[in-house]
């Protein structure tokens, strides 16, 4: 995948999770053979993010991972506070 489609996808999941999505941030980062994808949302939705019990953070690492075949690239996910 091109740079940034990574972080198009997560942005993507996050606005349709969350209450406030002009509040989502997301950044990616590249580094050796992987990339970072950093997700930072409104105080009130982190918990709409991360899921019960991390269900839902989860998922979106999944979809991630199954995106990220294409490219031979590692992604992972951190979702910020």
């Amino acid at each position: 995948m091109p740079q940034g489609r990574f972080s198009d996808l997560v942005s993507s999941m996050a606005r349709a999770l969350v209450d406030e999505p002009n509040a989502v941030e997301v950044a990616e980062f590249e580094g050796n053979g992987s990339t970072v994808v950093e997700l930072r949302v409104a105080r009130e939705d982190i918990g709409k993010v991360i899921g019960k019990s991390g269900r839902t953070a989860e998922a979106m690492r999944v979809l991630l991972a199954a995106a990220s075949q294409k490219s031979g690239r590692r992604v992972h996910l951190d979702i910020l506070d």
